[in-house]
């Protein structure tokens, strides 16, 4: 993690704790999935506490997306339709969408960045079953690809004034956004990231997962996993931040990927169909 100072510690602690909390709920629903011994019917029951996570994935589910032949009315109709993964992926999917501002003074495009999150964390949910299965758990895959970013966010309501000229410097000088912040605000969107998810109670692999993303080493297959995401999310134009990086796209891949990013890219198969379901995702407030 980057060095900072004792003061912007403080002011990147105060801003984290000026957050609001993960969902207990889904939470819950981590803890269940993690077990082997956990049944759908306890995973339905925790998520049926839930009425606003409830309303979103039964919105989702009767989407056009889907085109069920029949409207689906309960978390357990859900299970049979969408299976225990994806129901919890989708739960987890809401919860972080519920926590997001709808706007900010920092003009950052928060819609941008939520459809950029969920492409990833498809991405790396994929590339761990292909690239490291049995080493990256399929869960982690999909919190990591999902939160990474998240610092943004945080900079975006807590920081304004000071993200939105890393924003500018970024775009102005064609420089990667974290290197951009460094230079405003002394430290970048890896480490507030970081403290947010720790303050959440996710692993401390997914901690360090999230705080090392721009490292040029990688501590785990996971970390792997998701910076090859990440590289894949920039290539498709899901970069969170909307820029270019052509530093980060000439970055050579972890070795169990090979050296060449679009053959990985076709061995996941048709990516679109990720980007549809983000954007799907993405749209699942409740009218």
């Amino acid at each position: 993690m980057q060095q900072i100072s004792a003061e912007l510690e403080k002011r990147l602690g105060s801003a984290v704790e000026s957050m609001p909390p993960f969902p207990k709920s889904v939470q819950r629903v981590l803890e269940l999935t993690r077990d082997i011994n956990c049944r759908p019917k306890d995973l339905v029951e925790v998520i049926e506490k839930d009425p606003i996570i409830t309303i979103k994935v039964l919105k989702v589910i009767n989407s056009a997306y889907y085109g069920l032949p029949n409207k689906i009315t309960s978390i357990k109709q859900t299970v049979i339709y969408l299976g225990v993964n994806t129901l919890k992926n989708l739960a987890l999917s809401l919860s972080t969408i519920g926590i997001l501002p709808s706007n900010n003074d920092a003009d950052f495009d928060i819609q941008h960045y939520l459809v950029s999150s969920l492409v990833t964390a498809n991405l790396v949910r994929l590339l761990g079953a292909k690239y490291a299965p049995g080493e990256a758990d399929p869960t982690d895959c999909y919190i990591a690809g999902l939160l990474h970013d998240f610092g943004k966010v945080v900079f975006a309501l807590c920081m304004p004034e000071e993200f939105s000229r890393a924003l500018a410097l970024s775009a102005s000088d064609k420089l990667p956004l974290h290197k951009a912040e460094e230079a405003i605000i002394g430290a970048d969107h890896t480490v507030v990231g970081a403290m947010l998810a720790k303050r959440w109670q996710f692993p401390d692999s997914l901690v360090e997962c999230i705080a090392g993303h721009h490292g040029r080493t990688y501590a785990s297959s996971l970390a792997e996993c998701l910076h090859v995401a990440d590289l894949i999310s920039e290539r498709l134009g899901y970069d969170s931040n909307g820029n270019i990086s052509a530093e980060k796209s000439a970055q050579a891949l972890p070795v169990r990927f090979g050296q060449d990013l679009d053959v990985v890219m076709s061995e996941l198969g048709d990516l679109n169909k990720v980007i549809e379901e983000a954007r799907m995702f993405s749209r699942s407030e409740p009218d």
